[in-house]
């Protein structure tokens, strides 16, 4: 087995931009939501912190956490 890769820390002075430390978001069963590739849906399932069901209309998606390109309405 492998170790988990340890966090690397953002150095002020990188040219790279820091990692996003916000806290994941938290979405309920019944939740509107919109997203950049899919557009607007609505969350029928929620899995803790690791995905959730989505229903857009023509499919159904699992959209994995952090939720990238996926807001609440």
């Amino acid at each position: 087995m492998t170790k988990p890769a340890a966090q690397k820390r953002h150095l002020a002075t990188s040219p790279f931009k820091a990692p996003d430390t916000r806290p994941p978001k938290h979405f309920a069963v019944g939740d509107q939501v919109t997203h950049d590739m899919y557009g607007l849906g609505r969350v029928i399932g929620v899995e803790d912190g690791i995905a959730v069901l989505v229903d857009f209309g023509s499919a159904q998606m699992r959209i994995l956490s952090p939720y990238a390109k996926m807001t609440k309405l």
